[in-house]
């Protein structure tokens, strides 16, 4: 009787600590991640002192992206599928190093190939840290799957806010190398996720493994999970080239058009990405009480509206508009994420991989062509071509249907 009663509480233990949600557990990801983006958002905002620094065409500034996005879109489905096969925790911290290294490069590149060094360097640090944090945001939701990965993102989008912010205020005034100083942010982050790999290790897995057993049972056919990650990739690829044709060009954008300085470009850089993480912070937990498919639907197709109006509006509209496009465009994220992970269950690290590399493959490899198409016409007919990206949006309608969603 007694160990029956034993094992029955040891078993409620158990439970709880699989199914409550670990709040500390994601704001401190979420931090980390805040930091990590921050400092990968710094080099899109440095891009107007190095294209006149280094005389570098529109061209070579996507080829700058593309190097950061490529070296990251490649390597995090890698790191996702090997992290679900052997899990290793310590790598949280050991890739914050990456992003020191890429950093401290930048801060002192005075040619265009050391640039591209650096912006590779940044896209290696993030290759290892989004699959695995989006793990353990898995691991720690508790059946909270959407709240925990808008957690997690909003952290990323505030860092991607802050980065122009931080380069206005630092670096335009104190120069390239002020960099530097913020690379040793690394280090923060670096001992938050040292602290959340013993987590990670101590309770993480077991959590994520009695997870994994319940979705398996409402697996869908291999098929129908196949057509539905390829839908989602396509809104994916919507979202990211459109949103590449703002954190890369808006600025130039705006000192072109209106005449800004190149510090209020980056003020009006700031208050859409701002907007771009509250609605990250909206998407995840809207997803959880009305269903994803239909946050997918409002977040990808409902943007066309201003994405359609913003080539033609005035310096006072512009501003609205954008942070009307970023709200709606960014609660998509996290509802597709868990969308993806729910269809092909037991794969978090590798679905999470796929779909931020693909992410910021597809933002690179827009950023490249859409510099390109700038050269070649004006950075104008950039914003006229991609006002219809959200259009794709039309697929969310050949989504599967899961019962959770």
């Amino acid at each position: 009787m007694a160990t029956s009663r034993t094992s029955s509480e040891a078993g409620a233990r158990a439970g709880g600590a699989i199914d409550g949600t670990v709040f500390g557990v994601i704001v401190a990801i979420s931090f980390c991640h805040l930091l990590n983006d921050m400092m990968q958002s710094l080099l899109p905002a440095i891009y107007p002192a190095l294209k006149s620094d280094l005389k570098l065409s529109f061209g070579q500034i996507g080829l700058v992206t593309l190097a950061y996005q490529i070296t990251a879109s490649i390597l995090q489905p890698l790191v996702g599928l090997y992290a679900d096969k052997r899990p290793t925790p310590l790598a949280l911290p050991g890739g914050t190093l990456f992003s020191l290294a890429g950093l401290t490069v930048l801060s002192a590149a005075h040619s265009y190939w050391l640039v591209l060094v650096g912006a590779s360097l940044l896209g290696m640090g993030s290759s290892v840290f989004h699959p695995e944090s989006s793990r353990v945001a898995r691991m720690a939701a508790g059946g909270r799957h959407g709240l925990a990965q808008s957690l997690f993102q909003v952290g990323g989008n505030a860092g991607q806010a802050l980065g122009p912010l931080a380069a206005a205020l630092v670096v335009v005034r104190w120069g390239q190398s002020s960099l530097a100083f913020f690379a040793l942010l690394a280090l923060l982050s670096g001992a938050v996720l040292w602290n959340v790999a013993a987590w990670y290790r101590s309770h993480g897995l077991e959590r994520l493994a009695a997870g994994r057993k319940a979705a398996l049972s409402g697996a869908l056919p291999k098929g129908q999970a196949a057509r539905g990650i390829a839908i989602l990739l396509a809104l994916i690829f919507s979202k990211y080239v459109y949103l590449a044709s703002l954190t890369s060009y808006f600025t130039f954008y705006l000192i072109h058009r209106f005449g800004l300085s190149v510090q209020n470009a980056q003020f009006h850089l700031f208050a859409f990405l701002a907007a771009v993480a509250v609605g990250t912070v909206m998407g995840g937990p809207l997803g959880d009480r009305f269903g994803r498919k239909y946050v997918i639907w409002f977040s990808i197709l409902g943007a066309l509206p201003f994405t359609l109006l913003l080539p033609y509006a005035s310096l006072f509209w512009t501003g609205p508009l954008t942070v009307a496009i970023g709200l709606i465009l960014a609660s998509a994220f996290p509802a597709i994420v868990v969308f993806a992970q729910e269809l092909v269950p037991g794969k978090v690290g590798m679905i999470s991989g796929l779909f931020f590399g693909f992410s910021f493959g597809m933002g690179g490899i827009g950023a490249a062509v859409l510099g390109w198409l700038a050269d070649r016409t004006s950075i104008e007919t950039v914003y006229h071509i991609c006002a219809f990206l959200p259009a794709i949006g039309l697929l969310t309608a050949l989504l599967p249907r899961l019962d959770k969603n």
